[in-house]
C-alpha cells in the first residue's frame, strides 16, 4: 500500500531528525530537504541559500537548473524575496511574482522567464541568528496552503538546528566550517554537472537529473557522487 502524504511527511521529519547526531553531511541533508519540499509541499522547485562566515549568501542546493538560475540572479542583484527573508529573518511570500516591487526587477524577469509565478522564502533561523533561507517556487500563482507553510517552517527549523548542531551559537567555528564545506561541495556538484553535460552532449538540467538519480538509486550522497565524477572514478 502506498504511503499517505502525512506518512511521507513524518518519514521526512524522522530523516531530518537523524541528522542531529554526528556524522551527517550538510549538503546531502539540504538536498533531501529541497527534494522533499518539492515532492510534498506543492513546490515546483526549491532551493537553499546559506550564509558563509562573512554573512555572504550563496546557493548550496536546488532541485532544478531553473531554480538555480533564479537564486543566482537574486544573489547577483542582492534583491528579491530570498534576500529580504534572510535580511529581516521573516517569511516573505509572493503569491504573484509579476506584481513584485520594482526594486526586484531582475529577479522578476528571470523568475517569470523560467516559468515561476509564486515564491515563498522561509528563513533558516534560530533565535536571533539567521543563517540562510529555504525557497519554494511554484509555476502557478496563489498562496501556499496554511498546512504546507507550517510543514515548510518546521522543515526549515529542523534543518537550522541540524546545521548549528548543538542548538546554540557557542560553537561558531564549527558552524563556519560546516557552511564552508557545504559551499565547497556545491562547487564540486557544479563541476560534475558540467562534466556529464559535456560528455553526453546534454543540457545542465539533464546532467543534474542523472547525478541526482544515481545518488538516490544507490543511496549515496550527491556530493560524494559528484566528487567521483569529477575525479573520473565514475562515469554517468
Amino acid at each position: 500500500m502506498a504511503a499517505t502524504r502525512e506518512q511521507r511527511l513524518l518519514r521526512a521529519f524522522a530523516a531530518l531528525a537523524d541528522t542531529l547526531v554526528a556524522g551527517y553531511d550538510v549538503v546531502d541533508m539540504l538536498q533531501n530537504l529541497v527534494d522533499t519540499c518539492s515532492d510534498l509541499l506543492g513546490a515546483s522547485a526549491a532551493g537553499v541559500l546559506l550564509a558563509d562566515g562573512d554573512g555572504d549568501l550563496d546557493l548550496v542546493v536546488s532541485t532544478s537548473e531553473a531554480s538555480r538560475l533564479v537564486e543566482v540572479m537574486q544573489l547577483s542583484a542582492y534583491a528579491g524575496p530570498c534576500i529580504d527573508s534572510y535580511r529581516f529573518g521573516r517569511v516573505v511570500s509572493v503569491p504573484d511574482i509579476r506584481t513584485s516591487p520594482s526594486s526586484w526587477h531582475d529577479f522578476t524577469v528571470r523568475a517569470t522567464e523560467q516559468g515561476f509565478l509564486a515564491i515563498d522564502a522561509i528563513p533558516l533561523r534560530l533565535r536571533e541568528n539567521t543563517i540562510g533561507t529555504l525557497n519554494l517556487m511554484r509555476t502557478q500563482t496563489g498562496e501556499l496552503s496554511e498546512d504546507d507553510m507550517v510543514a515548510a517552517q518546521a522543515f526549515a527549523d529542523v534543518a537550522t538546528i541540524s546545521i548549528l548542531h548543538e542548538r546554540t551559537l557557542a560553537r561558531s567555528n564549527e558552524v563556519r566550517e560546516q557552511l564552508q564545506h557545504a559551499l565547497n561541495s556545491r562547487v564540486v556538484i557544479e563541476q560534475a554537472k558540467g562534466v556529464i553535460a559535456y560528455k553526453r552532449s546534454i543540457g545542465i538540467e539533464q546532467a543534474f537529473e542523472l547525478l541526482r538519480t544515481y545518488a538516490r538509486n544507490h543511496q549515496l550522497g550527491i556530493a560524494a557522487v559528484a566528487k567521483a565524477v569529477v575525479e573520473q572514478k565514475l562515469e554517468l
